[in-house]
């Protein structure tokens, strides 16, 4: 069974830093492109970072020198490191598995919450 668990979530002040974190379990997340993306209330579900199973990076415009996405797969966890919070920032963040070959694999966490409000 396939498990993406995030954690790191909650309230951080404008200008403010939030590192969350993502445990894979059930896949061999060596082979996987790891991503997280993020839904704010009344909005579609959006891109933010990924990172390939070779560690290649890219982000939303919006999240672009800000953001940093990692891996360690000795650990099978994805990081996403948040810097200069702002409050639009504001949404859920999933994490997502997925690869393509043989087939497609697509998996997702339950999503934790990150607020950015004074």
């Amino acid at each position: 069974q396939v498990q993406l668990v995030e954690s790191g979530g909650g309230l951080v002040q404008p200008g403010g830093s939030l590192g969350l974190s993502c445990a894979a379990s059930g896949i061999i997340f060596s082979i996987y492109n790891m991503g997280w993306y993020r839904q704010a209330p009344g909005k579609e579900r959006e891109f933010v970072a990924g990172i390939t199973s070779s560690g290649r990076t890219n982000y939303a415009d919006s999240v672009k020198g800000r953001f940093t996405i990692s891996r360690d797969n000795a650990k099978m966890t994805v990081y996403l490191q948040m810097n200069s919070l702002k409050p639009e920032d504001t949404a859920a963040y999933y994490c997502n598995a997925n690869r393509d070959y043989p087939r497609t694999y697509n998996y997702w966490g339950q999503g934790t919450q990150v607020t950015v409000s004074s």
